[in-house]
């Protein structure tokens, strides 16, 4: 096994995923449920086999399809998300303003 890819791979995961989406994700659910371990659980299981198939799949695909293309259709794809959770958490977050 290459340690160093490995290491590389560990640490630019973790820091990307410092404040980002899942772990905001993860933090809400745990403070709406307060039931820590079924969700820690459950998160990590998603993101196992997440980057199980984003591995497996982007090995697959650097045969047909450029990494320039791929990064693009990365960002519009997070982009697309994000503008999703807005149009979803916007009306809740203005109803919550109006009762404060």
């Amino acid at each position: 096994m290459d340690l160093k890819l490995f290491f590389t791979a560990f640490w630019l995961l973790f820091l990307a995923e410092l404040g980002d989406k899942t772990q905001l994700t993860v933090f809400t659910l745990a403070t709406q449920y307060n039931k820590p371990l079924p969700i820690f659980l459950g998160a990590s299981l998603a993101l196992v086999l997440v980057t199980f198939l984003g591995a497996v799949f982007g090995h697959a695909a650097t045969r047909y399809i450029p990494a320039v293309y791929m990064k693009v259709i990365a960002g519009v794809l997070f982009a697309g998300i994000g503008v999703f959770l807005l149009v979803e958490g916007l009306p809740q977050l203005l109803q919550q303003l109006g009762r404060g």
